[in-house]
């Protein structure tokens, strides 16, 4: 009966043996799991992490950054700054106080304007109306009519065609002098006075519409006029907002020829 006890004892053990290996197994496939799953964690948290940049990559972007932010405050001063010199400019056009009463001079610069199949153009003759009547008045002696040939077809340069509109009011000939070369108004200025020097003039006044007074003024003081002064009439054919707006533009630019001709540049 002793060898029966052996035998059970033999298929104990061998059972535990096959027991213990297959737990050994799968605590090695559990372990291989949770590597596996570390794994995936660890790979995917280093997926998820965005790439860091290098200092020199950053400090590029602060440049850049710092860059833009200096034109923007520098394109921001200068539109801020072209506002105001705007605002200024058309304040001095609409509120121009023309002197009352208009002195005595040797003659009226008439500054020019266009004319319309060789007849000044409705805007020109209010400008020779007020001319006129200086004349008439005994204010001025001569009347000097300045500007050069139109690019709308005219076969008359204005000039020419402002004195046979004058000597058709009654005004003689001999007192009318031609400046016709002018094509703006500084050019005005400039070759009227040459005129009226050859003619022994050294006074004179300026007849114009009162939106271009100021301009017209700024520049006769800019040339050296002596005591220049402006006469100028309120137009009831020309657009006043068309005008002034133009006006504005003009002046402005004058003021930076202005500073052009006071550095030693010649301006465009």
């Amino acid at each position: 009966m002793s060898p029966t006890p052996s035998v059970r004892k033999g298929g104990k053990s061998a059972a535990t043996g096959k027991g213990g290996r297959a737990q050994s197994a799968s605590g090695k496939a559990a372990a291989g799991s949770r590597v596996q799953a570390g794994s995936s964690k660890t790979a995917a948290g280093k997926s998820s992490r965005k790439p860091s940049r290098s200092p020199g990559s950053k400090r590029k972007q602060l440049r850049r950054g710092g860059l833009a932010g200096r034109l923007f405050r520098v394109f921001l001063f200068l539109f801020s700054f072209g506002i105001f010199v705007a605002g200024w400019l058309l304040w001095q056009i609409t509120h121009y106080d023309p002197p009352n009463p208009i002195p005595q001079r040797q003659a009226a610069i008439v500054l020019g304007a266009a004319l319309w199949n060789d007849v000044p153009s409705p805007g020109l003759k209010e400008r020779l109306d007020l001319a006129l009547k200086l004349y008439e008045n005994g204010r001025v002696d001569k009347l000097i009519v300045s500007g050069g040939l139109d690019n709308n077809g005219s076969k008359l340069t204005e000039a020419q065609g402002m004195r046979v509109y004058l000597v058709s009011k009654g005004v003689p000939k001999e007192n009318i002098l031609l400046e016709n070369r002018a094509t703006s108004t500084y050019q005005n200025l400039v070759f009227s006075r040459q005129v009226g020097e050859q003619q022994g003039i050294t006074s004179y006044l300026i007849v114009t519409h009162e939106y271009h007074a100021p301009r017209a003024l700024d520049m006769a003081r800019f040339l050296g006029f002596e005591d220049p002064v402006v006469s100028s009439v309120k137009s009831k054919v020309l657009n006043a907002a068309r005008n002034q707006t133009r006006e504005t533009l003009a002046f402005g630019k004058w003021q930076l020829d202005k500073l052009l001709m006071l550095t030693g540049v010649k301006p465009v």
